[in-house]
């Protein structure tokens, strides 16, 4: 079974950078491809970005191209979402998922895809 936990949340003003991370452990962390969702209150959980378990590929929500990136160390078994030019409307409750899957197929990647394991989550509130 594997298990995620995030950290980095926090309050930031608008146009602020910050970055999540998600640490996991119960298997082997080069075979998971990972992915960040994000769920404001009120709002379904939505995509934010993936990344395949080599790194090689990502994938980015529209709303957060450009201001976004998703990035990965094997070697130390993180994930991380390094956010900048953050907006009020990033505000939201941020999970890390995964899922064992060592391909690049976007549709087993992106915002359709399927992601069996989650983490708890970490709050982000950006205010104006």
């Amino acid at each position: 079974q594997v298990q995620l936990a995030e950290f980095g949340g926090g309050l930031v003003q608008t146009g602020d950078s910050l970055r999540v991370s998600c640490t996991a452990s119960g298997s082997t962390f080069s075979n998971l491809a990972m992915a960040w969702f994000r769920q404001a209150p009120g709002k379904e959980r939505e995509f934010v970005a993936a990344i395949s378990a080599s790194g090689r590929d990502r994938f980015y929500a529209e709303s957060v191209k450009g201001r976004f990136t998703i990035a990965r160390d094997n070697a130390k078994g993180t994930a991380n979402l390094q956010m900048d030019n953050l907006k009020p409307e990033d505000t939201a409750d941020y999970f890390c998922a995964a899922k064992e899957y060592s391909g690049s197929y976007h549709l087993l990647l992106g915002p359709h895809a399927d992601y069996f394991f989650w983490g708890q989550g970490t709050q982000v509130t950006v205010f104006s």
